[in-house]
């Protein structure tokens, strides 16, 4: 009985986003919520970044490239939330170190080379498909870890209660 109070709570967010991996419980409304932020927040500044410039053009990617900018936002937004979902689905059920700015950083990035280069469709697709393997590639290794820690943890804790 060492546990702190709100350690034992169930639904422990507030207490559990300051740490850098840690799980992240809660209703479904909260991790939709969460999924959607993190990807209007990544395609966000992919845009804002494609539409401004301080700098020299001769120094960076180029400006956004003539053109509709739409398809290339729904396609980020898209490939953003099956990431972020992703991500936070696993960080719900074990330890994840850093969903948050890896949902933001894959579609940021997606969206300024897309936006700066306007690709054809084959590439963008791929270069979906290079950023939601990326994220499921983080997923499988927190899932792999969490679940060897936890076969460990309960080998120990059955041992411990014999003795």
């Amino acid at each position: 009985m060492t546990e702190s109070p709100s350690l034992s709570s169930p639904d422990n967010c507030a207490s559990s986003d300051s740490d850098e991996e840690s799980l992240r419980p809660g209703p479904l409304w909260r991790h939709a919520l969460w999924a959607a932020g993190v990807t209007i927040l990544g395609v966000g500044l992919g845009w804002a970044d494609a539409s401004f410039r301080l700098g020299s053009d001769e120094y960076g990617m180029p400006l956004a490239a003539p053109g509709q900018v739409r398809p290339y936002l729904v396609a980020w937004t898209a490939t953003g939330l099956t990431a972020a979902a992703a991500l936070r689905a696993v960080a719900a059920r074990v330890p994840l170190h850093g969903p948050d700015v890896l949902a933001v950083i894959l579609t940021f990035m997606g969206t300024r080379l897309s936006l700066g280069f306007r690709p054809e469709p084959p590439v963008l697709g791929a270069s979906a498909a290079a950023a939601l393997t990326a994220a499921f590639i983080w997923c499988a290794l927190a899932l792999r870890r969490g679940f060897r820690g936890y076969r460990g943890r309960r080998a120990t804790s059955g041992g411990r209660g014999a003795g």
